[in-house]
């Protein structure tokens, strides 16, 4: 019982902590101005309250994962074709991406690495134009069966950030992003939820580039948009994910196999991920997955 409540107040920590944050962010803001005796009381109790949060949050992000079971990872259709690259990868560390937050524990990002047209180096100008990278412009797939819940596609694309310095730019630009939410980290994106309740999501898309519209019914291997560098991206990239739920706030992730992709120099298919710097190709199927 005790532990079902722990879990249950980790799922909430992120929303919880954003909350706490905005409170001493405001208190910081303009609190030295709210002098009255009753305000200044009713003040002083949401500062440490939201401190006490705040800590609870950072606490239950250490001590709760390794309560958390172990889920069975999914196979899904790879939401991309030919030849791409594994970066951020569940298959080198989870969480892949450093954190749980955004129900993104199991989640890749790949970027178009084709042989025949050259993926700039990372180095030197700060910024680049986002065409000058083969994955811009490339289509997304669906990877699972089901119904589209979220389709957002409203972000610009901005340029790349191309080189250390751009990707400080990037850390920085990111906190400002988190201050809009969830949505404003993985900018265009497309969740798709299965008959049995998995959230596949794939971000970072193209403004204006989707095909489709919350309710639609979507089969794997569907076009639903095109790759761009909306939201948190240091270049164009597919970032891909399964969750249990469709909110970001709250979702926790779940393991995920590629279909039939083949990885590195070995001609045969596997259901699986290529590990950080390593090469899949995919080609895509309009059939179902498991």
């Amino acid at each position: 019982m005790m532990k079902h409540a722990i879990v249950t107040l980790y799922r909430l920590r992120f929303p919880a902590g954003y909350i706490a944050v905005a409170i001493l962010i405001a208190n910081a803001i303009v609190g030295a101005s709210l002098t009255g005796d009753g305000v200044r009381q009713v003040r002083l109790f949401l500062v440490f309250a939201a401190i006490a949060v705040a800590i609870l949050c950072v606490l239950l992000s250490f001590i709760v994962p390794r309560w958390l079971p172990a889920p069975s990872p999914r196979t899904v259709a790879a939401p991309v074709e030919a030849r791409w690259l594994g970066l951020n990868s569940p298959a080198s560390k989870v969480p892949s991406h450093g954190v749980r937050a955004y129900g993104q524990a199991y989640a890749i990002d790949i970027v178009h690495d084709p042989l025949d047209t050259a993926r700039p180096a990372f180095g030197g100008r700060m910024m680049r134009g986002v065409h000058e990278y083969p994955a811009f412009g490339q289509p997304v797939f669906a990877m699972i069966d089901g119904t589209v819940v979220r389709a957002s596609g409203w972000r610009r694309d901005h340029r790349a950030r191309s080189n250390a310095l751009g990707l400080i730019y990037l850390m920085v630009e990111g906190m400002f992003r988190e201050i809009g939410g969830p949505a404003f980290i993985i900018g265009n994106h497309v969740t798709i939820r299965s008959d049995d309740g998995i959230y596949a999501t794939v971000a970072h898309l193209q403004r204006g580039s989707l095909t489709v519209s919350t309710g639609d019914r979507i089969t794997a291997g569907m076009q639903i948009g095109r790759c761009g560098n909306s939201g948190n991206s240091s270049e164009p990239h597919v970032h891909a994910q399964l969750m249990d739920t469709g909110s970001f706030w709250t979702a926790q992730g779940i393991p995920m196999a590629f279909a039939a992709i083949t990885i590195g120099d070995d001609p045969r298919p596997v259901d699986g991920l290529p590990e950080n710097e390593q090469h899949m190709t995919a080609r895509i199927s309009t059939q179902p997955t498991s």
